[in-house]
């Protein structure tokens, strides 16, 4: 592709979706230095680019806001049309984004093409997506190819925000818990077929209470308050909540400080894994396209259990105990 002065990058969808496309950012910036590169965002996933290195500006798709219903679609193809951009990557494939762009006059449009007006993209992607075959990290640098970017490097970026930091050290400090002696628990998801049952979740709890001499604390979305709760009353000795208690940054920073994150298939897996702590997926399912293979947390210390009988509490435990043998075997023969 010709050279290009002011790009557009399009991922409005949930937070995993969004730390999953990073790499692609890079490659971006990577590939165009000079450029002026904005991302197009929600408001619920800012935290996740503000302060990313390779991005130049943000704008964001208010749809509870000024770009609410008709008229506020078109006050967002306005607001496109005023960045005078040379090409657009869609990556959140929606009928909204790819007519968006296109009213807004931008002349290289790349996306997946499909039935959601993928006829409007001038650099059309095979959207294999819904077979699951690769990551969807991948899948991200895929869309780069099709403009001659080759790049095969899965370098995450999760931005960290000095007072989310102040804020982490102050309430490590007011438990009385210093670093890398937590294990998050996330029991949400956007899916409750995502979700495993409350009681492995409580039974967990229980048993590395029991076995480990760290702090166990329930993390998640203000829509997982009801979850958390529900654990809690089922355990014996009960765990620390911050569910619905944190922002987007103030999670990051939390996670930070965290040994370990066990979670069902959900964003903050692939925060965990950005960050390069411990983590253990649980998926409920293997489907294509929300399989393991497509959703898995993507880094050295990151993990997965699926079964197609149902994860168990014990195979979890197995799995904890695993990790915290190696990282002893790790410090000892350093």
């Amino acid at each position: 592709m010709n050279k290009l002065d002011k790009i557009l990058i399009v991922r409005t969808d949930r937070i995993g979706d969004v730390v999953l496309t990073t790499p692609a950012i890079k490659a971006l910036r990577q590939a165009y230095p000079m450029a002026h590169i904005t991302i197009l965002i929600t408001p619920a996933t800012r935290d996740l680019v503000e302060g990313n290195p390779y991005l130049d500006e943000i704008l964001m798709d208010e749809r509870q806001g000024i770009h609410k219903g008709g008229l506020g679609f078109f006050r967002l193809v306005r607001d496109i049309r005023s960045g005078k951009f040379d090409a657009a990557f869609i990556f959140h494939t929606k009928r909204r984004y790819n007519l968006a762009c296109f009213l807004a006059g931008v002349p290289r449009r790349i996306g997946y093409k499909n039935e959601k007006y993928g006829f409007l993209l001038t650099f059309p992607v095979q959207d294999s997506r819904c077979q699951g075959q690769k990551h969807e990290a991948q899948y991200c640098l895929d869309v780069l190819k099709a403009t001659g970017i080759e790049n095969a490097n899965y370098d995450f970026f999760v931005p960290v925000n000095k007072e989310a930091e102040d804020w982490a050290d102050h309430w490590l400090s007011s438990q009385g818990i210093s670093g890398e002696e937590m294990i998050a628990i996330h029991a949400g998801s956007s899916d409750p077929a995502k979700c495993w049952p409350l009681e492995h979740f409580a039974q967990l709890i229980d048993a590395l209470q029991t076995r480990y001499h760290m702090g166990i604390v329930l993390i998640g979305s203000a829509a997982t308050i009801q979850r958390s709760g529900e654990i809690i009353q089922a355990t014996r000795e009960k765990p620390l909540n911050l569910t619905g208690q944190t922002s987007l940054a103030q999670t990051v920073s939390f996670l930070r400080r965290c040994r370990l994150l066990i979670s069902n298939d959900s964003g903050p897996v692939h925060i965990a894994a950005a960050l390069g702590i411990h983590v253990i997926s649980l998926f409920m399912r293997n489907q294509r396209g929300i399989n393991p293979q497509r959703w898995r947390p993507l880094s050295d210390k990151g993990v997965y259990l699926f079964d197609p009988d149902g994860v168990t509490v014990e195979q979890v435990l197995d799995e904890v105990e695993r990790i915290f043998q190696k990282d002893h075997q790790q410090f000892f023969y350093w």
